[in-house]
């Protein structure tokens, strides 16, 4: 009974690293090829996903202001500041256009 544990142990050990490198190689070439955004993407985020992160900045700061007394009894202000303020500000205003 051990010698069949053993063996299946080996066998997904020695799998999972054959099939792990192979894997990261195929997401680092999808991430290679997405890095030139084509002009209909760039015109959905300017007109769509750009109004949108502004909507929700100012409705992310409004909802901290109001939940601050209660995240600082929690502990969690600064945690609840980059969710709900700096992150919407990230996506709106520092990625490049057309990048999602």
């Amino acid at each position: 009974m051990y010698k069949i544990l053993k063996m299946v142990t080996v066998f997904f050990t020695i799998a999972a690293m054959v099939i792990i490198p192979l894997g990261s190689e195929v997401l680092a070439q999808t991430y290679m090829e997405q890095s030139q955004p084509d002009a209909g993407a760039m015109v959905a985020d300017f007109f769509l996903l750009r109004p949108l992160g502004l909507v929700t900045l100012v409705t992310g700061f409004t909802v901290f202001v109001r939940s601050a007394p209660f995240a600082e009894l929690g502990g969690n202000l600064n945690t609840a500041w980059e969710k709900l303020a700096v992150d919407p500000a990230e996506f709106t205003f520092k990625r490049p256009l057309g990048v999602f």
